[in-house]
């Protein structure tokens, strides 16, 4: 692989625009593939839209001091995005592929099968699916030992978890490799196994579950339900992991 691995996002949606301002802010190139057939004259209103949200999110992060106003141009210059005419020849010269569409089955098995005959033998592949287990995504790849689950919360380019659930075939040296590209572009990786929910959508579940019976309930409002969240509940865990503070409380205070 080169110093800057080359990143292909499937899907151009909004994970797969999301993974291209990523990319592309630490200094790689991103093909941005779209799969959807659209007339001819639809791509360049798509390479638009597609242009207008990549400068959007990186203005923002420029009003907030992250970056320069100067430096957009060049982040976005490394985004190409590629038609399905154009795939195979994206998909091959590609080190690490981000299959990124929407959460329908067929889809996926549409997504994977263009990946698997367009991608090097080499190439890691990585769904970001939210709903699917890596299980049941395996069987459709056509290397399983460089396939598996990369979980990414939206906003991509804002948020640092990503959670990575490899599969019974998936290689070890696959998750070492995604997490290294993770951190190296500031991400944190978490390793979980596969299971619904992953970790962070299992917990908020039971959070906003009880956030609803606690309305229904009469206990308080849903506004000061969510000025509890911001200011107690999220501002502790922001800090602190929750089975951390399970220790810091110590398990015979919170048993009584």
């Amino acid at each position: 692989m080169k110093d800057r691995p080359r990143i292909a996002a499937v899907g151009a949606g909004r994970m797969g625009r999301g993974l291209a301002h990523v990319f592309a802010y630490a200094g790689h190139h991103v093909d941005l593939i779209d799969l959807k057939m659209r007339p001819a004259d639809a791509l360049p209103k798509l390479a638009a839209d597609i242009d207008t949200d990549l400068r959007r999110g990186l203005g923002a992060l420029a009003d907030h001091g992250v970056m320069a106003v100067s430096q957009i141009d060049d982040i976005v210059d490394r985004v190409s995005v590629v038609p399905p005419s154009n795939v195979d020849e994206a998909l091959a010269v590609a080190d690490f592929i981000f299959e990124a569409v929407p959460e329908v089955m067929d889809a996926k098995r549409a997504a994977l099968d263009s990946i698997g005959a367009g991608a090097r033998p080499d190439a890691i592949v990585a769904s970001a699916t939210s709903t699917i287990l890596v299980e049941d995504l395996a069987p459709i790849v056509a290397h399983p030992r460089r396939f598996l689950n990369a979980h990414w919360l939206n906003p991509a380019y804002i948020i640092p978890l990503v959670e990575v659930s490899p599969g019974a075939a998936t290689a070890p040296e696959t998750v070492a490799a995604l997490e290294k590209l993770l951190k190296s572009v500031g991400k944190v990786p978490v390793v979980c196994a596969a299971s619904p929910g992953f970790i962070v959508p299992r917990l908020q579940a039971l959070v906003m579950n009880e956030a609803a019976r606690m309305v229904e309930d009469g206990v308080a409002t849903p506004e000061q339900i969510d000025l509890a969240t911001r200011y107690g509940f999220g501002f502790r865990f922001a800090n602190l992991g929750v089975v951390e503070f399970i220790d810091w409380g110590g398990g015979d205070i919170l048993h009584y």
